[in-house]
């Protein structure tokens, strides 16, 4: 009988997914074998076929499952009270986030390094890591749009996706930081995430 039949099936699949996730972390994507994946779960080819088509197919679940569990874990980007500014009501929901990047979520760790290489075949994994980061952009987007005074979304409707964009660029470069030299201020970062935005803002209103 195969390790599936033996071992409770949800449990064998996410052993594979530690397996690969801990492994690419550590030999990057052509290091991240299935043989190492094998050795490092305990368990066979045949538990990872039955659950995966290749290795690139398992390297977007990796990147699938973990940002679905960073994302449950996030406060909900929801439209603060009126009497509450946007530099207020960014600051108080990225104050958790923040303290996050630290633990280096998979999705993170895997998609930058997905995105960065550049192959004939794109990696179902690159493409997927793109699309979160599209969704995010979408999410702070809609925030801004929702928080930021009418008057100014109306008369520059790009506003909200720059917003979002410069707060996903700057979580990049806060998630680099810290894996090459263990930089790390999260009330310091997230202060500057906010004064940067409060300062766009206040350019974007005095253009009109």
């Amino acid at each position: 009988m195969s390790a599936v039949d033996t071992a409770q099936p949800e449990e064998s699949r996410l052993r594979i997914l530690k397996a690969a996730a801990e492994i690419a972390a550590e030999r990057g994507y052509e290091g991240t074998t299935i043989s190492r994946i094998c050795e490092r779960s305990g368990l066979p080819a045949s538990s990872l076929y039955w659950f995966f088509t290749d290795k690139d197919d398992l390297l977007a679940e990796v990147v699938r499952h973990s940002f679905r569990e960073w994302n449950a874990e996030q406060p909900a980007w929801e439209p603060f009270p009126a009497d509450i500014s946007v530099g207020d009501g960014l600051r108080r929901l990225l104050h958790h986030s923040s303290r996050s990047l630290p633990s280096a979520p998979e999705f993170l760790r895997i998609g930058h390094m997905l995105a960065l290489e550049r192959r004939e075949t794109e990696p179902v994994g690159r493409a997927l890591f793109l699309q979160v980061r599209e969704e995010v952009a979408d999410a702070l987007a809609r925030w801004f749009a929702a928080s930021i005074d009418a008057d100014l979304i109306a008369r520059q409707p790009a506003l909200p996706h720059r917003l979002a964009t410069l707060i996903i660029a700057l979580t990049d470069g806060l998630f680099l930081a810290y894996q090459i030299a263990d930089l790390w201020d999260p009330d310091t970062f997230v202060d500057l995430i906010v004064t940067v935005v409060e300062t766009a803002i206040a350019e974007a209103e005095a253009d009109l």
